[in-house]
């Protein structure tokens, strides 16, 4: 087991991943906008592969929608909860595997590939490129994929100042971006390099996405409202996760384009 698979395994095996997207509105949020989007684009009868599909959250939802997914995920202990909630009803496969290797799949395979996590957690411009490169490979021509990537000053503003002393300088470079190593366990971008990265890849964009927006910076706020509050904020945010200018704390983004 080399060195990422090691740590990111022990974050998993100590983090209830399973309720992150639904245990309060901040994080629910994520959940809503990026399905909003993937929801604009999906046919029935399409085939989707879910790359980094932890726990299932994404996978198990449209199985359930009569959708035929394929599920690869690479914490076992994630896995092993993704499977434990599968039922008869479902059209799903889920095995164990690596964002950087989809060699399992044909080319042109898939007509939706989501990359919902995986890259949070490659930390070099190789391992960047082949999971971005793979998720392209095996989907099909004119089909859609979406990738999910964290930003640097999203994180700083969500978690990072409370360990501020902890953390610097070693988690940082001098103009504060996170520094990518598998010990810090999380790999951001700027937004602007990300959209640099994705340019090398024969795609064509079509959405760049703030999933969360300020919410986890405001999350005591988010939180204490009511549902129906809560249903006006999601509202806010599906009006405004596009604006470049609002963009840069949110802490989780949504790329899409088509093959």
């Amino acid at each position: 087991m080399d060195n990422r698979q090691e740590i990111i395994n022990n974050h998993y095996n100590n983090y209830d991943e399973d309720s992150r997207l639904v245990k309060d509105h901040t994080h629910n949020l994520e959940f809503l906008i990026t399905k909003n989007y993937i929801e604009r684009y999906l046919k029935q009868g399409d085939k989707i592969l879910e790359v980094g599909a932890g726990t299932g959250r994404y996978s198990l939802y449209y199985a359930k929608k009569g959708y035929d997914v394929t599920s690869i995920e690479y914490v076992k202990h994630n896995l092993d909860i993704l499977k434990s909630k599968i039922t008869d009803d479902m059209t799903i496969r889920a095995e164990e595997g690596d964002a950087v290797d989809l060699s399992r799949f044909n080319d042109n395979t898939f007509d939706m590939t989501l990359v919902l996590g995986p890259l949070y957690h490659l930390y070099n411009d190789v391992d960047i490129d082949k999971a971005i490169s793979e998720a392209i490979r095996v989907t099909k021509k004119g089909g859609i994929i979406a990738i999910a990537y964290i930003t640097s000053d999203g994180v700083f503003a969500d978690w990072a100042v409370d360990h501020l002393i902890d953390g610097y300088p070693n988690d940082f470079d001098n103009n504060f971006k996170l520094i990518r190593y598998p010990e810090s366990i999380f790999a951001p971008f700027y937004i602007d390099e990300f959209k640099q990265i994705m340019k090398k890849h024969n795609i064509t964009f079509m959405h760049n996405i703030a999933t969360d927006g300020i919410g986890p910076i405001l999350s005591e706020k988010i939180n204490s409202l009511s549902e129906e509050e809560f249903k006006v904020w999601v509202k806010y945010q599906l009006s405004v996760c596009e604006r470049e200018d609002l963009q840069g704390y949110s802490c989780h983004m949504l790329y899409m384009c088509r093959k």
